[in-house]
């Protein structure tokens, strides 16, 4: 009911699911946690910008965020809003980048916030965690706050509202000229990525298989726990008497010879191949 299967992506075209997907959950512990962490990062932000630019910020980043999952995760079902409220913290970090002149203790706020930034996506390296949700989400929030969360800058405010008589510097421009380079450039990036992202992900492309070493992004394996998952997949093709299978979580492939093919047997070499 509208969860995140790539297989059902790619080959029924559901790309509905890509965007379904953030607003399910995976039972009531994870909607009240998903809750709970947007209440912290997006309330101050929707009363200062409004609920338009937030929720706008919100939906597009969760859709980057699932975009990036199903072109790696494509084994298992995943619901969810993490990469939507990672998205919330990407545009914290952009608009205080952008609206860098207005702030005050600037640099203290911006180590506070990469700080949590940090450690948010440093529990994305845990096992059944869905880092490439947090990080395609983060990177799309980034991005759009650039674009959505600018303000004008101080000279132009302060020529604005000062009262009758009193001087001030002439400021004609309402933005610096770092903040339109800035709208442009993250407009571009942001247009190129999802059209690409889409269509990779619509063409069936297997990110590990273009990326060996992506799965660390996503899990790490230590002495306390292992990545591996309960259950692994593989696609096969016969050719006589050799089967090719690819890992489907790691995007290996390997030739076998076959003399006697049979199910248990498959699945013990996609289990290797796979680990």
């Amino acid at each position: 009911m509208g969860a995140l299967d790539v297989s059902k992506v790619v080959k029924r075209h559901q790309a509905w699911r890509l965007f379904t997907a953030i607003w399910l959950h995976a039972g009531v512990v994870h909607l009240l946690a998903n809750m709970l962490s947007l209440l912290f990062i997006g309330l101050r932000h929707e009363r200062e910008f409004g609920f338009v630019r937030i929720g706008l910020l919100y939906m597009v980043s969760g859709l980057g965020g699932n975009l990036l999952s199903a072109l790696f995760i494509q084994s298992s079902i995943s619901v969810g809003a993490s990469g939507a409220l990672f998205g919330l913290l990407g545009g914290m970090l952009s608009e205080l980048i952008i609206n860098w002149t207005i702030y005050a203790n600037k640099v203290a706020a911006l180590l506070t916030l990469l700080l949590v930034i940090v450690i948010n996506l440093a529990v994305g390296i845990l096992p059944h965690v869905d880092n490439f949700a947090h990080i395609g989400g983060f990177i799309s929030g980034f991005l759009l706050g650039f674009i959505l969360l600018i303000r004008p800058h101080f000279g132009w405010v302060r020529q604005r509202h000062a009262p009758p008589g009193y001087i001030v510097a002439s400021a004609k421009s309402k933005h610096k000229p770092y903040q339109y380079v800035l709208l442009v450039v993250s407009v571009v990036l942001l247009i190129s990525g999802f059209c690409a992202l889409l269509v990779l992900v619509l063409n069936g492309v297997k990110g590990y298989s273009h990326c060996s070493w992506c799965h660390y992004l996503s899990c790490i394996p230590t002495s306390l726990w292992s990545c591996k998952s309960q259950q692994v997949f593989c696609e096969s093709s016969s050719m006589g008497s050799r089967l090719n299978l690819t890992c489907l979580s790691n995007g290996r492939s390997h030739l076998f010879e076959m003399t006697d093919e049979n199910s248990s047997l498959v699945q013990q070499l996609c289990s290797q191949l796979c680990s």
